[in-house]
């Protein structure tokens, strides 16, 4: 019976121990860029409102025809962060998940959708005015998956001076050739509002789209820009973007660029993503830590 009342007793206060961040949702901010409102939702540590401590922030990205809410009520991210930091495996953080609708992330081939600017040039400072950030690249992060995996390397590519760690899952990365071979229907369904109307295979290939091609942008970019960024990069081994996330593996290799390279047994599911995002948080908060 002493056993008994002895582990009832460890078993609550390891509970009362455990914190709780808390999970705003649906919140607005306004872009005059875009021209509209756009939604996040933000996981706030628990000791958020006890403390006058600025937390470094982690940018979370939804994939294609999700939107601001994916993570935490498909990818359960507010138990994850809970846990991971309760753990001590990851130190406190923010983690921000905004609403980018279906436009990957970029600015558009005629510039009528910037949201590639709103990020940049609206969101993050809007974030940083907003709640108590640590405000430098060295406590910024960004990650996703899908298509939000492609805007995370898309990001920490092309502005690597705002970010110290970028975690891409089961990434959008597409060699050229899948991209000239892609049936027309599907093209036309994610990409021609992005990249142009009435584009076939080869023609695909514009200047614009080698701009935000990460494997061109790989190529070209000077490595040691790029590698003043930490990447861990993670894709099942039955997803259908695999082959990309290996050439873009194979690319880093080849520039000398450090990073962490992951093929786990799985597909492009919620169910690897879920497993993946402890050790994205790990790896993340490795980067804030001194």
């Amino acid at each position: 019976m002493k056993k008994v009342l002895l582990f009832l007793i460890l078993l609550t206060s390891t509970s009362a121990f455990a914190q709780q961040g808390v999970i705003r949702e649906s919140l607005k901010v306004k872009s005059k860029l875009l021209g509209k409102e756009v939604k996040y939702n933000i996981y706030l540590p628990a000791d958020y409102d006890k403390t006058n401590r600025n937390y470094p922030v982690l940018y979370l990205l939804h994939g294609y025809s999700d939107d601001e809410t994916g993570w935490t009520q498909f990818g359960q991210a507010q138990e994850i962060a809970d846990k991971t930091i309760n753990s001590g495996d990851a130190p406190p953080m923010i983690i921000v998940m905004p609403d980018a609708e279906v436009t990957w992330y970029m600015n558009t081939y005629d510039n009528k959708g910037r949201y590639e600017d709103f990020f940049t040039e609206e969101f993050i400072p809007y974030i940083d005015a907003t709640y108590r950030t640590r405000a430098k690249k060295e406590f910024r992060a960004v990650a996703g998956l899908s298509m939000g995996g492609f805007g995370t390397l898309l990001y920490a590519t092309k502005h690597p001076d705002l970010f110290a760690a970028a975690s891409a899952l089961s990434a959008a990365v597409r060699t050229d050739e899948e991209m000239m071979a892609m049936p027309d229907e599907r093209w036309e369904s994610r990409y021609t509002t992005i990249y142009g109307p009435n584009l076939k295979g080869k023609a695909r290939l514009t200047d614009f789209y080698y701009k935000n091609s990460i494997l061109k942008i790989i190529e070209t970019v000077n490595p040691e820009k790029l590698k003043t960024v930490r990447y861990y990069i993670d894709c099942g081994d039955d997803d259908a973007l695999v082959k990309g996330n290996m050439v873009l593996h194979a690319s880093l290799m080849d520039k000398g660029i450090p990073h962490e390279f992951r093929v786990r047994d799985g597909a492009h599911t919620w169910t690897y993503w879920r497993t993946a995002l402890p050790e994205v948080l790990k790896f993340t908060g490795q980067s804030f830590r001194r």
